[in-house]
């Protein structure tokens, strides 16, 4: 048992608050221990604890006996043992630390400040931000064929052509000096017509995504990619000397819009006399059609994989064809024009597409021709229409982050412009192609997988139409800089000597470089860098092997082509 706990005696002050003055109570406070603490207080001032028991202290070098923790006076000046501390102690800045200004508060806090605190709301947004990214890392590893490969930001993309020992670069061109050019040519002067066109279906127009259609296969269709030197037309109007540049649409859209371009392509150039011949290689990228070309997500870089950017392309150029031959009246009536497809046989079926040769003025002493091309026809008010076809199309709402099906209906201009940030290069040249054929109106279909993971069958989810001119304001496309883009290019080529150059843009940095190549660079027996047969990607076919070759994206009929030249 512990023994009785005498308080002794307290002395009584009259005169006031607190014990008497040692002067006069010397022989009452004998029995009172020494070195008490006391700190003089009025009747305003709150009064503190005798004994903290609830006090925690987070300094290490602090004693880690539980009883001083109780009675801590150690910041007491009435004890001799501090004097020491205080004699060495040196006041450096007694402001206070400063509050952050940006961020949650809790996260600048000191500890001491909260000691074995848990702010609950706190916790839990941590916990859920842990959980959101761990899903997106999760996500993000399971669409990529190889989780250690870099981010898109970091990829290292492949040149459109090898570039050989023996060729000589004679300039690089950066696309920030593109931005400051400015050129206005007149109205251009069109020069032959040739072709049929089918009208227009308008029923297409009232396509929503609750009631879609199916997309149809058109095997028996023959679709032409020609460059321009192999082009009879263009060779006829050369020899007449009715202009000094040639080359087609998709090679100066290409041009145009270069500076939006993000994957490499190269285009072949050939001075002969004081002419100028803008070519593109067989089999070139520019046959085929981008997707996500501008977009910050990445694509898995497997050739084999049916999302990559390879086997994308293949899969759009076929939609886009097929789309283009689907939306059109085939009652087998036809508008002809003056001439008949260039590059087809007597009797062979070919795709509604009509090409239009126009002449621009340059300067005084270059004049520029181009094969244009639109797909259809419509009257409008009684007047003939001429329209061009594209289709954008979704392959997994994962990669572009909105599902049309649900967006379409209601937010199509979000769908939209979410198309103009992930396919900004690829939507400004068809919007240049428009432009440049001097369509009335282009039409854009929005193509959907039936499944993401079924590349062979698509449906029609809706059509939208936009007048060029307009159309080039809103995606901001300026056809004084566009221009002045093509003539820089033309005016530097036709300062070169005779002979054959390729233009090429660079994989990895905004430029394009000039290459002076051998004469028989690109020709059938030259050694280039084509893969195996069996490592190319076909377009998808019904058992996802293969398709027929008349449907293939890539396809240029090689045969009516050298038969017509």
């Amino acid at each position: 048992m512990v023994e009785g706990f005498e308080v002794g005696g307290v002395p009584f002050n009259p005169d006031g608050w607190g014990p008497p003055d040692s002067a006069t109570t010397t022989t009452n406070t004998s029995n009172l221990p020494l070195n008490v603490p006391f700190a003089p207080f009025s009747r305003s001032e709150k009064l503190g604890r005798i004994a903290d028991w609830t006090r925690t202290f987070n300094n290490p070098a602090r004693s880690k006996n539980p009883s001083d923790a109780v009675f801590d006076f150690s910041n007491d000046e009435s004890f001799p043992g501090n004097a020491d501390d205080d004699s060495t102690f040196r006041l450096v800045d007694g402001k206070p630390p400063p509050r952050p200004k940006f961020g949650p508060k809790w996260r600048f806090q000191q500890q001491r400040q909260l000691p074995h605190r848990r702010d609950e709301e706190v916790e839990a947004k941590k916990r859920e931000a842990e959980k959101e990214r761990a899903r997106r890392d999760r996500l993000y590893n399971m669409n990529r064929s190889n989780v250690n490969m870099p981010r898109r930001e970091a990829a290292v993309f492949k040149s459109s052509v090898d570039i050989q020992p023996e060729w000589n670069m004679l300039d690089q061109i950066p696309f920030s000096t593109f931005s400051k050019l400015s050129f206005t040519v007149p109205e251009p002067e069109d020069l032959l017509f040739c072709g049929a066109l089918e009208t227009y279906d308008r029923t297409v127009d009232r396509i929503t995504p609750k009631n879609e259609r199916r997309l149809e296969r058109f095997k028996n269709r023959n679709f032409f990619k020609v460059t321009t030197t192999d082009d009879p037309v263009i060779r006829r109007l050369a020899n007449e000397d009715k202009a000094t540049v040639f080359a087609t649409d998709t090679i100066l859209s290409t041009l145009m819009c270069a500076p939006r371009s993000v994957y490499s392509w190269d285009i072949v150039v050939q001075r002969v006399g004081n002419k100028l011949f803008f070519d593109k290689r067989d089999g070139s990228q520019l046959d085929l059609l981008s997707v996500h070309e501008t977009s910050q997500e990445p694509l898995p870089e497997a050739k084999d994989d049916i999302n990559s950017a390879y086997s994308l392309s293949v899969e759009a150029a076929y939609i886009n064809q097929n789309f283009s031959q689907q939306v059109l009246v085939r009652d087998g009536n036809k508008v002809t024009f003056e001439e008949p497809n260039p590059f087809a046989n007597e009797g062979e079926e070919v795709a509604s597409v009509a090409y239009r040769y126009r002449r621009w003025k340059l300067d005084s002493e270059v004049s520029l021709v181009a094969r244009c091309e639109v797909q259809s026809v419509m009257e409008v008010n009684n007047q003939r229409s001429f329209l061009t076809l594209n289709a954008l199309n979704e392959f997994d709402p994962k990669y572009s982050g909105v599902d049309w099906r649900q967006k379409l209906e209601t937010q199509r201009g979000a769908v939209l412009a979410n198309e103009l940030k992930n396919n900004a290069n690829k939507l400004a040249k068809w919007t240049a192609q428009a432009l440049l054929a001097g369509a009335d109106m282009m039409k854009l279909g929005y193509v959907s997988r039936v499944h993401p993971r079924d590349h062979f069958n698509h449906v029609i989810l809706a059509v939208n139409g936009y007048k060029p001119k307009e159309f080039s304001s809103q995606i901001n496309l300026n056809q004084a800089s566009m221009w002045g883009i093509v003539k820089s290019i033309v005016d530097l080529c036709m300062k070169l000597k005779e002979g054959k150059y390729v233009l090429v843009k660079d994989p990895s940095k905004p430029q394009v470089r000039i290459y002076e190549v051998p004469p028989d660079a690109f020709e059938n027996d030259y050694v280039e860098e084509p893969l195996p047969e069996d490592e190319q990607v076909q377009p998808p076919t019904e058992d996802g092997q293969g398709a027929e070759p008349n449907i293939a994206a890539t396809d240029v009929e090689d045969k009516e082509v050298e038969a017509q030249a």
